[in-house]
């Protein structure tokens, strides 16, 4: 194996494992096959009484029981996720449903991201198509409220803002470049992602980090960095897409089935059904191998006219044809993409050293990018508003 086919295929094993760590840190744990520490007995075993024989026919009849129970709920899992399938890509064959229904993206957001990106965009320009936008206007007038990103003189000359239009000139047209895709990406956030709880957070911070990562690299490299930054918030958007079906799909036709075996008096099909819940396999899996795609046909869809993201999705998603040379801002997304992961898996310690260097190898990772990438804020946007 020569060493750029070893650091490709180190490449693929951490994205997978970066998508299992978005459902649970103990189900990416699994996935990488750990052992557990705390099954392990140390010491001399506590004794323990000898079973009598009725116990121990009654303790085998249990197992059995058990067994078959859990090889019955495996059939019914099955049963249902692919009727699941079926229905989730059903849905993703008309993907201006998806946009409209689905993540809630309106036209005028697509217009609003497209005018940011030209010199010739004013706060003027924005305004209508802010206002024709209740919750935007909403968001910007709440955060140029904030004490964390505006200077306070005093009680009493500090001024309160109370309408979109005066929000947007406080904040700058610099500064809304930033703030308004990550306003965007937010505002078609699943509103719950139960069972797995911390999904929804780690699909925001997944989006931040891609847009902040890909902003440095961008910068480093003299690529428009707003292009980048704008183009890694909305990265994640075919992940948010397959979140939100996926949980809506997966209650919609489990609700169905029990009301059927119900209806049928099916009560060992019914019981597994009640036990079942929506399984962080088939989403990751799901995860890994259509939100690239589906965020393609997205942004394909939004129609921009001045930002250049077609190009750069269809080459994220297929890859650069024989004689192509990559794109410079597709470089920027690969590289970013890679490195908001690589921060998911070092806070959860689910990435060695040696992959590391392997995987920054791969993308072919300046020092001057790790330089910069290593001392920069994820968490938060670079902006003052006076």
């Amino acid at each position: 194996m020569t060493e750029l086919v070893a650091q490709q295929r180190t490449a693929k094993i951490l994205d997978q494992r970066a998508h299992d760590l978005l459902l649970g840190h103990s189900f990416a744990h699994q996935q990488i096959g750990f052992i557990h520490t705390l099954e392990i007995e140390y010491g001399e075993p506590m004794k323990q009484r000898t079973l009598l024989q009725v116990e121990v026919a009654a303790q085998h009849k249990r197992q059995q029981s058990s067994t078959a129970h859990h090889k019955y709920r495996a059939q019914a899992s099955e049963v249902l996720h692919k009727a699941i399938e079926t229905a989730i890509f059903k849905q993703l064959s008309d993907m201006d449903a998806v946009i409209l229904n689905t993540l809630g993206i309106e036209d005028g957001i697509a217009t609003i991201l497209d005018l940011l990106a030209v010199k010739s965009a004013t706060v003027g320009r924005l305004e209508p198509l802010v206002n024709d936008l209740s919750w935007l206007g909403r968001e910007l007038v709440t955060l140029v409220n904030l004490p964390y990103y505006r200077k306070q003189r005093s009680k009493n000359t500090s001024v309160k803002v109370d309408s979109p239009a005066l929000a947007l000139r406080y904040i700058g047209l610099d500064n809304l470049q930033l703030v308004i895709p990550t306003f965007a990406v937010r505002h078609w956030m699943p509103h719950s992602t139960e069972p797995f709880s911390l999904l929804k957070r780690r699909l925001r911070d997944s989006a931040m980090a891609n847009a902040i990562a890909a902003q440095k690299i961008a910068q480093i490299n003299n690529v428009n960095d707003i292009h980048a930054f704008t183009l890694g918030m909305l990265l994640d958007v075919g992940r948010i897409a397959l979140v939100r079906l996926y949980l809506k799909t997966f209650e919609q036709v489990w609700q169905r089935k029990v009301q059927i075996a119900r209806q049928e008096q099916r009560k060992d099909l019914h019981t597994a059904l009640l036990e079942l819940k929506p399984d962080p396999l088939f989403l990751t899996t799901l995860l890994n191998n259509q939100s690239l795609a589906i965020s393609a046909k997205v942004i394909e869809k939004m129609k921009f006219k001045y930002l250049p993201f077609q190009g750069v999705m269809q080459q994220l998603v297929n890859g650069v044809d024989k004689g192509d040379t990559m794109l410079p801002l597709t470089e920027v997304m690969l590289k970013a993409r890679c490195y908001s992961q690589y921060l998911n898996l070092k806070e959860h310690q689910l990435i060695e050293s040696d992959e590391t260097t392997a995987w920054f190898s791969y993308f072919k990772f300046t020092k001057t990018e790790l330089k910069t990438l290593e001392t920069s804020n994820f968490t938060n946007l670079a902006i003052q508003i006076d």
